[in-house]
């Protein structure tokens, strides 16, 4: 499916972005492994995160809508071996974090994906769980894992990253003594956030995590707060457009999730945070930016990245209009994304009349650079594809974007939204 994106003079309204892809994941993955059941309200319902409910039911999760966006969930005492291997569509965070739950349970499990995902490398989780006990087969999906009881370890992840730490950490609750995973610098930390939410013990002395076994987290409530991730597209948008004023309602701003925030701040975009709440232990509030006189250039460093790794593409975008060179570096794993993201950003942004500089781990980015429509392949990767929607929306002419449908995974109302708050 492709889409075209004409130039808008601005952005006015509030708008509610979807609900937190990650915390949605895991609110169907806690609750499958909990003591009793548990109310999940306002679950993302895009792709990415039906195949964790999907795969989740066909392990033994019994679920019924109870109301208008709302999931009762109840784990079953011993999952079931599924007779067929398990579909994880897109999802890296599907296959990652469901084999740190399947390796504990005497289960054989295969799981697969579509074409993205069958090139997304396994071996970063496969390690950990392998010294554990784990018999893990496959480089990159399909992967086959036989689960049983595990054994707690010490673990230096090898990059900053929520997928390891996770996947490590879920399989750590039924291990045999206490794991510790270290990351060397400090990633998203919803597991962590949720399993203390959930009743389970678990520490951090600075970049180290430590759990241990034979925990369970206890059923709870969730109301599913907005994604900053899905959010920053509207927001960067509303920087870039004189006149904008735009609010983003209950959007999780997790310390370890906003990095976009400081980016605004060395950029001099003006934005205001209003009615801030505590939900399962991570704070929400309402999001409102609007436009700065100068856009200044910005510079992310690798200990940043992972607090703003998805919304580094529509930084990009920022970066074109910023007046100097913002530079990006430390964001290597970018390459390994549903498609290689600075690879795709910057063929397409300097064919829109962008001046790029890539390196293997980034991109510096010179501007301001009056940007011109183009066709564009998104690579079937939907934040490329809603990135350049964004661009397309400041440049002359028309923008199309091929492979759009892809923005179903995790913002389905994105075009309308976009068009509803567009002043053209």
């Amino acid at each position: 499916m492709n889409l075209s994106f004409t130039k808008l003079a601005a952005l006015q309204g509030d708008f509610r972005a979807p609900s937190d892809k990650s915390m949605t994941h895991r609110s169907y993955m806690f609750a499958a492994i909990a003591s009793s059941p548990s109310l999940v309200r306002n679950p993302l319902r895009g792709e990415d995160c039906e195949s964790t409910r999907n795969a989740l039911i066909r392990l033994g999760l019994r679920h019924e809508m109870v109301g208008t966006g709302e999931f009762r969930l109840v784990p079953c005492k011993e999952w079931v071996q599924p007779d067929a291997p398990l579909d994880c569509g897109n999802s890296g965070t599907t296959i990652r974090l469901l084999s740190g739950l399947v390796a504990s349970r005497p289960l054989l499990v295969t799981m697969f994906g579509d074409a993205s995902l069958s090139k997304r490398p396994m071996r970063r989780i496969a390690e950990p769980l392998r010294l554990m006990g784990v018999k893990f087969d496959g480089e990159t999906p399909p992967v086959t894992i036989r689960g049983g009881q595990l054994k707690a370890i010490s673990y230096n992840t090898p990059v900053a990253s929520a997928q390891i730490k996770s996947a490590v950490l879920l399989a750590a609750l039924r291990a045999d003594g206490t794991t510790v995973v270290t990351e060397p610098s400090l990633s998203r930390d919803h597991t962590e956030r949720m399993l203390s939410a959930t009743g389970v013990k678990i520490d951090r002395t600075g970049l180290a995590v430590s759990l241990a076994g034979n925990q369970q987290p206890s059923g709870f409530e969730f109301d599913v707060p907005s994604d900053i991730s899905s959010a920053a597209f509207f927001l960067v948008a509303a920087a870039l457009m004189n006149g904008s004023l735009v609010t983003a309602l209950e959007v999780a701003v997790n310390p370890t999730r906003s990095g976009i925030l400081e980016v605004f701040d060395q950029v001099g975009v003006p934005y205001e945070l209003r009615n801030p709440r505590v939900t399962m232990n991570e704070q929400v509030a309402d999001v409102t930016v609007g436009t700065a006189p100068v856009l200044r250039p910005f510079k992310i460093e690798e200990e940043l990245v992972p607090r703003l790794i998805d919304e580094i593409p529509i930084l990009a975008v920022l970066a074109t209009q910023c007046e100097g060179t913002s530079v990006i570096r430390g964001a290597r794993e970018l390459r390994v994304k549903e498609s290689d993201r600075i690879a795709v950003m910057a063929e397409g942004l300097t064919r829109m009349g962008a001046k790029i500089e890539v390196f293997e781990d980034g991109m510096a980015i010179s501007g301001p650079t009056p940007l011109t429509g183009i066709k564009v392949d998104s690579h079937l990767d939907h934040r490329i594809a809603m990135s350049f929607a964004v661009a397309g929306s400041i440049a002359r002419d028309v923008t199309e974007i091929v492979g759009a449908e892809a923005i179903q995974t995790s913002f389905p109302t994105f075009e309308s939204e976009l068009n509803r708050l567009g002043i053209s």
